[in-house]
C-alpha cells in the first residue's frame, strides 16, 4: 500500500465530495478489464473521517452524523484519516437490503445498520483519486478492518458480470455496478467508466401533489408525480399503492408545508389521449405541492405518453435534490463498451490524431480546418483538434447563449502559452456567408463590424481561428442597449483561496434570494465565479449596473476579504465584487465556454448546491464536460427567461 500511497498527489482533505455517478445501461455483460459490484438499496454517504472527528454526508451535503450514529461511532473507533465512498442500508430478516426499511429506521431496534464502503479518495494527505480504481482498491482493502461489526466492504467480482447479475436477481438485490478496472474517481459527475444495470424498474420523482378522493377513509388517494425535462415539471403520472395509513398520515404531515395553490406542473396533469386508466378522478380535491419533495417508485415500463405504468410508491428519498430527477433512460451497453474513453491529461500526447476531419459540411456550409494536430494546451496534451470537437458536440447547448450576441474573438494562434490577441472587427477577415453587425462604441473611431455566432458553422470557424474562448454580449442585436441579463463577476486577487470565493457567492445568493430574486450561477473557468440575474432585456445597462452596484456593495459589508473598488491598487489581497461587466460592449466567457487555462477547463453552470467547500475550477474540463451537459441538461436556461421586475426593485432601493 505504501507504494501506491506515494504514487498520490500530495493534498488536503476536500472539505465536500459530490460522489462519482454511474450510467444506466440496459444489459449486464462479461468484460475482462472490469470490476462488478453490488448495487446497495441505500443511502449514498461520503465519510470524511480526521482522527476521531466524524463528518457523514449525503450525496447533496446533508449530514447523517446523528441520524444513522453507529456508523459514526464505528467511523471514529477507527481514529483514521481518509474519505470513503459507500453506501448506508438496513438489512431486513432475509438479509436484504431494503430502502424502506433504512428510511423508517430510528435506532437498532428498527433494524442492523451496515455502510458497505466501495472506495476511498483520499488518505494520510494524500489525493487517491487520480489513481486507477484497482490501486484504490488495495488501499481500501488494506484500511477497513475485516472485523468491524458495521463497516464493510462490498461484494464484488472481477469480469463475470452476468453471472454476478443473475446471483443478485435471485438475491432480489436492486442490481449490480461495473467500473472499469483503470477509471479514475470524477467526482460529480456521470460516467461511462461506471455503469449500472438494474434487476426492477426504479425511478427517483418529484411529488407534485395529491388526490383526496370523495367517499373514502384513506389520508390521500394518490400521489402526482413528476420529473424534469429541460428544466421544466412534466407529469409523469400518479401512485396509489405501496403505502399504509400510518404511513400516509406522517407524509400528509408532511406536506402541509409545501401546499400551493397552483399546479407546478408544466403542461397537462392527467391523459393526453382520454386513456381511462390515466384520466384524473371526477370527484377528487387535487392539493398542490411545492416542488421540493422526492420519492421512489418501481414501476413496470414507461407508456408512450411518457407516463408511469403500475407504479408503486417505495420510500421519500431526502438525500435527492428534486431539480435533480429526471427521467432515466437506458443506454445500450453494448453501445457504451464500444466507445473507448478519451485520454486526458498527459496521456493525450500520446494519444491517436485528432478525429475532427479536416473538411466538413455543417449547416450547408463547407468548412476546411487547419491543425488539426497543434497543441493548444502544451501541459496537458488537448490539440485544436480536441477543441474543435468540443465545440462541435456542446454546440446545441452553447449556442443560446452567443446567438444575435456580437462576438469579441480572443485568438490563441500558438496556443495558450504563445500569446493573444482581441479581434473585434472582422471586416474582410472571415467569410461571406459570416452575419455580422455594425456597431460603434463612444470610443471607437469608426464603426466596427462585429461577427455573430448564430449556428454550429460559425461556432467552429471561431473556433478554427484559435478562439478558444466564446465572448458574447449581455445584449443582442435586435436590443442592444437592453442586456438579457445581470452579471456579478467575482475575481479573487492572488492571496485568496476559491473557498473565499464560494462564501462570497453563496453570500450574493442568500442576499438575492432573500429579495427574492432568482438567479444561477457558473464557474468561470479560470479564477472566479460568474452570477447572472435574468432581466429580460426590458431594462438598460446604465439601470442594471445600479442595482448590481447596490447588491456588491450590501454584500461587500459583510466580509473584510472583499472589495468594490474598480482600481486594482486598492484591492490587493481581495475579492473584486465586479459590477461594472454590466456596461455596452462588455464580454464574458459563455456558458460551456472552454477556457485558456491549465487544464482546458470549463465555465460550467452548476446547482447552487454544488457552490460549496471542496469545489474545484479543474472539476470541469474538456474531458469531461459534454458528458455533465448531457447528463444534466441546460441549468443556465432560466437566465434566457422573462426576467425580473427591476423598476420596482430600483424605486425600493432609491
Amino acid at each position: 500500500m505504501e507504494e501506491i500511497m506515494q504514487k498520490a498527489a500530495k493534498a488536503p482533505m476536500p472539505a465536500f465530495v459530490s460522489p462519482m455517478l454511474a450510467t444506466l445501461v440496459d444489459a449486464p455483460f462479461d468484460r475482462p478489464g472490469w470490476v462488478f459490484e453490488v448495487k446497495w438499496d441505500g443511502y449514498r454517504a461520503i465519510a470524511h473521517c480526521s482522527g476521531t472527528e466524524v463528518a457523514l454526508q449525503s450525496r447533496n451535503g446533508k449530514s447523517f452524523d446523528e441520524r444513522f450514529y453507529p456508523v459514526t461511532y464505528a467511523l471514529k473507533n477507527w481514529g483514521i484519516n481518509a474519505v470513503f465512498d459507500g453506501e448506508i442500508v438496513t438489512i431486513n430478516e432475509k438479509g436484504i437490503p431494503g430502502f424502506a426499511l433504512l428510511q423508517n429506521w430510528k435506532s437498532e431496534a428498527d433494524g442492523r445498520l451496515f455502510y458497505y464502503v466501495f472506495d476511498v479518495l483520499w488518505h494520510d494527505g494524500r489525493d487517491l483519486t487520480a489513481l486507477p480504481l484497482t490501486w484504490r482498491r488495495k488501499v481500501l482493502a488494506a484500511l477497513v478492518p475485516a472485523d468491524d461489526p458495521v463497516v464493510r466492504v462490498g461484494h464484488s467480482a472481477e469480469s463475470d458480470g452476468l453471472a454476478f447479475f443473475d446471483a443478485a436477481v435471485r438475491l432480489g438485490l436492486e442490481g449490480i455496478v461495473a467500473k472499469r478496472s483503470d477509471s479514475r474517481y470524477v467526482a460529480g459527475q456521470r460516467s461511462a467508466d461506471w455503469l449500472k444495470m438494474k434487476s426492477k424498474q426504479r425511478q427517483e420523482v418529484v411529488i407534485g401533489g395529491y388526490f383526496l378522493l370523495d367517499g373514502t377513509s384513506r389520508p390521500f388517494s394518490s400521489l402526482l408525480l413528476g420529473v424534469y425535462e429541460n428544466n421544466k415539471l412534466r407529469y409523469a403520472g400518479k401512485v396509489g399503492t405501496g403505502f399504509d395509513e400510518k404511513e400516509q398520515q406522517k407524509m400528509l404531515r408532511l406536506f402541509s408545508a409545501y401546499e400551493r395553490k397552483t399546479s407546478p406542473f408544466t403542461g397537462p396533469v392527467g391523459s393526453r389521449s382520454n386513456v381511462p386508466y390515466y384520466a384524473v378522478p371526477a370527484k377528487s380535491q387535487t392539493v398542490w405541492l411545492e416542488p421540493e419533495l422526492v420519492c421512489e417508485i418501481s414501476y413496470s415500463e414507461i407508456t408512450t405518453e411518457g407516463l408511469f405504468r403500475h407504479p408503486v410508491f417505495i420510500a421519500l428519498r431526502e438525500d435527492k435534490n428534486a431539480e435533480q430527477v429526471m427521467k432515466e433512460k437506458a443506454r445500450k451497453a453494448e453501445e457504451v463498451l464500444s466507445t473507448a474513453p478519451r485520454p486526458t491529461g498527459r496521456a493525450a500526447k500520446e494519444s491517436k490524431p485528432a478525429t475532427f476531419p479536416e473538411t466538413k459540411v455543417v449547416n450547408g456550409i463547407r468548412l476546411e480546418f487547419s491543425n488539426l494536430k497543434k497543441v493548444l494546451w502544451p501541459d496537458d496534451g488537448y490539440t485544436k483538434g480536441d477543441m474543435l470537437m468540443y465545440y462541435s458536440t456542446v454546440a446545441r447547448y452553447i449556442l443560446p447563449y452567443l446567438k444575435n450576441r456580437p462576438q469579441s474573438l480572443n485568438r490563441y494562434p500558438n496556443g495558450i502559452k504563445g500569446g493573444s490577441f482581441y479581434q473585434k472587427d472582422v471586416t474582410g477577415k472571415v467569410p461571406d456567408w459570416v452575419e455580422k453587425f455594425p456597431y460603434k462604441t463612444p470610443e471607437d473611431r469608426k464603426q466596427k463590424h462585429y461577427m455573430l455566432c448564430n449556428n454550429e458553422a460559425a461556432l467552429l470557424l471561431m473556433a478554427n481561428l484559435g478562439a478558444i474562448e466564446m465572448n458574447p454580449w449581455s445584449s443582442t442585436i435586435q436590443k442592444p442597449d437592453y442586456p438579457t441579463w445581470c452579471i456579478f463577476d467575482l475575481d479573487p486577487d492572488e492571496g485568496n483561496s476559491f473557498d473565499q470565493v464560494i462564501e462570497v457567492a453563496a453570500a450574493i445568493n442568500d442576499f438575492l434570494t432573500d429579495i427574492k430574486i432568482p438567479s444561477r450561477c457558473k464557474t468561470s473557468g479560470s479564477t472566479g465565479i460568474h452570477i447572472y440575474v435574468p432581466l429580460g432585456a426590458r431594462y438598460t445597462y446604465d439601470q442594471s449596473q445600479l442595482f448590481a452596484r447596490w447588491v456588491a456593495t450590501e454584500v461587500d459589508k459583510q466580509f473584510t476579504f472583499t472589495s468594490v473598488e474598480r482600481m486594482t491598487d486598492k484591492r490587493t489581497g481581495k475579492i473584486y465584487i465586479d459590477f461594472l461587466q454590466n456596461r455596452p460592449a462588455a464580454t464574458l466567457a459563455a456558458p460551456y465556454s472552454l477556457r485558456p487555462k491549465p487544464g482546458a477547463t470549463v465555465s460550467m453552470p452548476l446547482y447552487w448546491e454544488e457552490v460549496k467547500p471542496g469545489l474545484k475550477m479543474t472539476d470541469f474540463t474538456i474531458s469531461n464536460a459534454e458528458e455533465r451537459v448531457r447528463s444534466e441538461g441546460d441549468l443556465f436556461k432560466p437566465v434566457l427567461g422573462k426576467g425580473i421586475d427591476l423598476k420596482k426593485i430600483l424605486r425600493q432601493i432609491s
